[in-house]
């Protein structure tokens, strides 16, 4: 268990005052969000899919319990629930959220006005620094190593509301990953196969190379035998989530493939037809 020098009040912050209503409020928000946006879409005659909204609301709740309830209240005392905390709000959380769709939903729902200017800063170029593959991976990755082998491990835990932010960071990161790679959004700059290969490779070994790290030296402030099963839960967990966006990865690319041969199929049909006897 981490030390009694960083127990804290939960999320209180600031003479007392707790942080979850809002972060309750926050979740809540999206949820309706989104399922309003559908309601919109389906008014204007353009049916939604009723699992992506489910899975919008899954991922949303998987964020919201990384930093509200029993395990974000365990995760300041246990390195385990941390990495419980982690895995929701880092990893799974992103990938049920990015396979929505939300920037087709809201594209679809806003007014012509601000869907034109949602597509115009998609098309910047801060954003297409952002949503490289390579970019989100460093952001993604080099965030937990700064987490966990810096001195921000121990004050995100002594401060509620670092605590929160550092999450935050994780679910953003995460989902900018999630979207360079396996995202199903259009994309204004699609890149290449190859650099999300890479950018899969880079962030699916450095989680695996923290996790052993974690486990060898343990950081002083915390009790060896917690953080090493927090380390196996990050190697094993973690590893079958990074599996899961490989196999995704794998099943787009190769749908994207086959519809590629098609319409090559399709082209060469037509110039057949086309050509004289």
């Amino acid at each position: 268990m981490i030390r009694s020098v960083l127990d804290g009040p939960g999320h209180a912050h600031g003479g007392g005052v707790s942080l979850e209503p809002i972060l309750l409020l926050l979740a809540a928000s999206a949820v309706l969000a989104y399922a309003g946006a559908a309601a919109v879409s389906r008014r204007r005659g353009r049916p939604w899919p009723t699992h992506r909204v489910l899975l919008w609301t899954t991922g949303i709740a998987c964020a919201a319990t990384a930093v509200v309830g029993p395990l974000a209240a365990a995760a300041q005392s246990s390195f385990t629930a941390h990495m419980v905390a982690h895995l929701l709000a880092g990893m799974l959380a992103p990938v049920l959220l990015v396979l929505t769709a939300p920037v087709t939903l809201a594209v679809r729902a806003l007014s012509t006005t601000p869907a034109r200017r949602l597509s115009r800063l998609l098309r910047s170029g801060p954003a297409r620094v952002l949503a490289h593959p390579i970019t989100a991976a460093l952001l993604s990755a080099g965030g937990l190593w700064l987490l966990h082998r810096t001195p921000l491990l121990e004050a995100m835990h002594a401060a509620p509301l670092l605590h929160v932010l550092v999450h935050a960071h994780l679910l953003l990161a995460g989902c900018l990953f999630a979207a360079a790679v396996i995202g199903v959004d259009p994309r204004p700059h699609p890149p290449a196969r190859a650099t999300q290969v890479v950018a899969v490779v880079l962030a699916t070994a450095s989680h695996a190379i923290l996790a052993k790290q974690l486990y060898a030296r343990p950081p002083v402030f915390l009790d060896a035998a917690d953080v090493r099963a927090g380390a196996e839960l990050m190697y094993t967990a973690g590893g079958w989530l990074d599996a899961v966006v490989v196999v995704v990865f794998c099943a787009q690319w190769y749908r994207a493939a086959g519809r590629r041969l098609e319409r090559d199929d399709a082209g060469a049909g037509r110039r057949e037809i086309r050509r004289p006897a």
